[in-house]
């Protein structure tokens, strides 16, 4: 076989075992993904202004009652919390980036 074909098909298997372990994840957590894709859609949907707002503002009662149930789902299942973040990390540090809520 020639390294060219090698390379392809190992590429291809690298990228069958990542879309598998992903799926995997998805089904296993599915409280978390539903948080997450939440979330995540919030900082895609919102404008930099409604973030900063929202951010002075902070939370309202019924937000904190659910980021606390969350907080402990996350706190003890180490694999979840880890799934979770990985899921939203890059979009919402984007956001904030883009915003200047970072420097």
């Amino acid at each position: 076989m020639s390294k060219p074909f090698l390379t392809s098909l190992a590429v291809l298997i690298i990228l069958c075992c990542t879309q598998f372990a992903l799926a995997q994840a998805q089904q296993q957590y599915p409280i978390a993904d539903k948080v997450a894709d939440k979330i995540i859609m919030k900082y895609q949907t919102s404008s930099c202004e409604q973030l900063k707002a929202q951010k002075a503002q902070g939370a309202n009662e019924q937000h904190e009652e659910m980021q606390e149930k969350v907080m402990e789902l996350l706190k003890k299942d180490p694999a979840m919390r880890k799934h979770f973040l990985d899921r939203i990390a890059g979009p919402i540090v984007n956001k904030m980036f883009e915003c200047g809520m970072i420097h």
